[in-house]
Formats: structure tokens, sequence, C-alpha cells
């Protein structure tokens, strides 16, 4: 490469930086003030639901106003379906080309509903809608600036970063996450862009909601390797439990079916449900993030803490089945944080393990739990270790999050961001003949490694027309040798992408 073409290269570089460091300041402003209004908002139903008991007919009232709340959102998920759920999955498709919306309208009615459906105190995070929001608003970017192809991907991946960074203060795992979770390669100008859009968004939450850590625990101790054989056994168990989470919450839909109730106005049923339980427990209202950072500190004892799993995970599942907007990031992460300390709690009373150490087993638990089901451990661990401020636990982290990963991997389960993308595209088939293109990486165990482009039986409707091999950019013709580490630039049509997508990533 001539010093010129590096020249130019570092320019790039620099002017997709500041892009992105635009890019995460308005994701931090608008994420931050949905985390505030979250905040806000539950806290105040924590508090209305505490004082309820004493005043019985103020129930009748209320309940009114959470069947206006759900009619409200319904409306808001009938006049924009993409809205649903997390949003995570209509990012990935997004950036697959699988799917595609109005990103102004997606934004101002996923906040509102956001607002409305997880500051109602509903098992549902916050950090789905955030990273939604974040994409929409580099979508925005894109659209304004009237930029197409790889680069308006790059800006909605660089905002999809910044919202997770922002919903948790964890640039890192924000990062991590685009690249782990959404592109499954590796891209200097994405993850370049991402990052200081991230860090960018960071320093906007920062500012806002302080420099604690957003799940910090205290001080942590160090497991001693005797009791290591406790967090195999541990792992084991969670990726069990992580499965059963998977094939429950892929099953919602059918649940559901039988409510007599347009789809959009599912979410009148966790509305009126979560009234009863607010009533009885309004301390475990909303995502989680009280519950886990309280769970520790509580006086627990076997039975109760089997309970309030169950019901997290139950109305979890009820919350999220109504496809209303909110994620599960922070509930899943709640039930890794309950499940590590129901197994601390009875290591601690059966198997002489000391009782400081229950903090640990609640940390491992969140990040193992994650792992597993999205199947992206790296992101887990360095989300975990952001979220709680300590390294101490980085080494049982990694075990448990492997372990878990491998039992939800041989029990045949899949990413849950994409089983849950697969449904939502079969949503919205399309027949487009619109050219598009795929970036497929050539990963070190890669088929394809060594041969060159004539030996290779592509499957049909594909063209490969370069290759980027570092910072090079490569024309192919026949006999061009493919190498690991390689990206190779795909072009078909919308027709048949999801098909060509599935043959290729079938072979790794």
């Amino acid at each position: 490469m001539t010093k010129h073409e590096l020249r130019f290269l570092d320019h790039t570089r620099l002017t997709f930086v500041l892009k992105g460091i635009v890019i995460g300041a308005l994701t931090g402003i608008t994420v931050s003030l949905f985390r505030l209004g979250i905040g806000t908002l539950t806290e105040w139903c924590i508090s209305v639901y505490k004082v309820l008991p004493y005043h019985p007919l103020w129930i009748l009232a209320w309940l009114l106003l959470m069947i206006g709340s759900a009619i409200i959102v319904g409306l808001l998920i009938r006049s924009e379906p993409m809205i649903k759920g997390s949003g995570i999955p209509q990012v990935e498709g997004q950036l697959q080309e699988e799917l595609d919306y109005n990103w102004f309208s997606v934004l101002w009615k996923k906040f509102i509903g956001g607002l409305i459906a997880v500051g109602s105190g509903l098992f549902l995070g916050r950090e789905g809608p955030s990273i939604q929001l974040g994409a929409t608003i580099g979508q925005g970017f894109a659209e304004t600036t009237k930029t197409t192809g790889f680069e308006r991907k790059i800006f909605i991946s660089s905002g999809a970063s910044a919202g997770l960074s922002a919903a948790f203060n964890a640039p890192i795992a924000g990062l991590m996450f685009i690249i782990e979770e959404i592109h499954h390669t590796f891209s200097p100008l994405v993850w370049l862009t991402a990052f200081a859009s991230a860090l960018t968004a960071n320093m906007v939450s920062l500012y806002v909601f302080g420099l604690k850590p957003v799940l910090y625990l205290g001080e942590l101790q160090d497991m001693p390797l005797k009791d290591y054989w406790l967090l195999i056994v541990f792992a084991i168990l969670l990726g069990l439990f992580a499965r059963l989470y998977q094939v429950v919450l892929l099953g919602l839909p059918k649940w559901y079916s039988h409510i007599k109730l347009p789809i959009a106005f599912h979410g009148i049923v966790p509305f009126i449900l979560i009234v009863p339980i607010g009533l009885l427990f309004p301390d475990l209202l909303g995502g989680g993030h009280q519950v886990i950072t309280g769970v520790e500190a509580q006086t627990w004892t076997i039975l109760p803490l089997i309970g309030v799993l169950v019901l997290r995970f139950v109305f979890s599942m009820v919350s999220y089945g109504a496809s209303l907007p909110g994620g599960i990031f922070l509930p899943i992460l709640t039930l890794g944080a309950l499940a590590g300390a129901l197994f601390a709690l009875i290591a601690i009373r059966y198997l002489d393990l000391d009782d400081v150490y229950m903090k640990n087993f609640i940390i491992v638990g969140m990040a193992g739990y994650f792992a597993a089901i999205g199947k992206a451990p790296l992101t887990a661990i360095i989300l975990i270790t952001e979220m709680v401020g300590s390294l101490h636990h980085l080494m049982a982290t990694g075990m448990v999050a492997l372990i878990a990963y491998l039992v939800v991997d041989t029990l045949g389960g899949a990413p849950i961001y994409e089983s849950l993308l697969a449904r939502l595209v079969g949503q919205h088939e399309t027949t487009s003949t619109k050219q598009t293109v795929i970036e497929y990486p050539i990963t070190l165990e890669s088929p394809y490694v060594g041969k060159t482009i004539r030996e290779i039986k592509w499957p049909d409707h594909v063209l490969i027309v370069s290759i980027q091999r570092g910072d090079q950019v490569l024309l192919i013709n026949g006999d061009t040798l493919i190498k690991a580490g390689d990206i190779l630039t795909i072009f078909t049509t919308k027709e048949h992408l999801r098909t060509i997508r599935s043959q290729l990533y079938t072979v790794l």
C-alpha cells in the first residue's frame, strides 16, 4: 500500500470516528433521558403500590390506569409494529438487510412505548430498547447525511453500541456486543466508529448518573480453587436453566395466540397481572436492578428465594410474550443473579461454602446465564465486569460462561436474538429482486481456507466481487486463493438473502 493510500485510509478512519462521536452524543442524551424516565416512573409506581393496600378504593382506579397504559402502548405498536419486543432482532435484521423501517417513527414510538411498559413495573429491561434507539439514531444520521451501503450499516452499528453503553455504562461491552452478537466478524472501520460512539455515549451517561458501576455489589473476595468444583456444577445447572428459558421464550407466541385480543393489545394481560404482584411484592417490580443489588444484602431462606426465582421467570415470560417494547437483557441478568444466590445459599448451608462468596455466585450467575442464552460469552463476561466494577471474578466467570454455553450448545440451543430475528423475518417475507451485499468472514476452521474461488461450489444466486484482507481490498478472479481472516463481499438479491446466508454459515 502506498503512502498516499495510507494517508487516505487514516483520513477515512478519523472521519468515521468523528461521525461516531456525533452519533454517540445523540444516543447518550436520548438513552439517558430514557433511563431517567424509566427510573423515575418505576420508583413512583413502587411507592404507589406500597400505599395502595391502605386505600382499597384506589386499587380499581389504578387497575384502570394500567389498562389505559396498555391500550396506549398497543396503539403505538399497531401503528409501528417494529417497536415490538427488545428491538435487537430488528437491528440485526436491518444490518443483514432483511428488514427495514422508518427511523423517526420507531424512534419516538419506541421511546414512549418503552417508557410506559418498562416504567410501569413490568419485568422488562431498558437495554434492548436502548440499543434500538441508538441504532435508529444511527440510521437517522445516515439518512440525514444521505449515506448508503456499508457506511449506513456502520452508523447503525455505532448507534446500537452506544445504546448499550449508555444503558449500562459499559462501553467495551457495547463494542463487543456489536462484534460478537451482530456482525460475527472484526472490521476496523466498524470497531473504531462503534467504540468512539460507545465511549461518547458513556461519557454522557456518566455525567448524568455518576461514576458508580450500575450493579456495584461492594468488595469481592477471590474464590479459593478448592471451591471451583461448585462452579462447575453450577454452570451445568445454569446451562440447563438457560435452555429452558430459550424453549419457553420461543414458545410464547403459541401461548398468547389463545388470547382473544389483537396482537398489539396482548399487553393488557401483563398490565393487569402486574397489579396483584405490585400489591404483594412491590420491591420486585421492574427489570430487576434493585433485585440484583439487594439479593445478597437480604437474609433469605431457600424456599422464599425459589419463589422469587419462579415468579421472576414466569412473569418475565408473560411480560415479554405480549410483544411490548421492552427487553430481556436485564431480566436475564436478574434470573442469573437469583439462580447464583440460590445455589450459593444451598452450598453455604449444606456444602460448607463460606457465605462471603455469595456475591461471586451472583456475578457468575449473571454472566453465565446471559452467555448461554445469547451465546455471546465474551460480551457477557465484559458486560458483567463493567457493570459490577470488579476484576476479581474473571476466572470464575469465564469458566461458568464457557460451560453453560457448551451445555446449551449441546442441547441444540441457538442464539436467542437470531432465533427471534428468524421468526420476525418470517412475518415480513420479501420477494424483492433488489441487489444486496453479504460480508462473509472466513474463519480459521472454514473449509474454504486454502482453496481458490473456482474450486468452491458456491450457492446459486451469488456473485463474489472482492475480498477484504487486512486493510486491502482485492478484486478477485477464479484463481484467487482464500485465506483465513478474509472477508468476502458477495452480491445477491434480497429475495434469496436468508437462504444464501443459511447455506454459507452451515459450512462453518
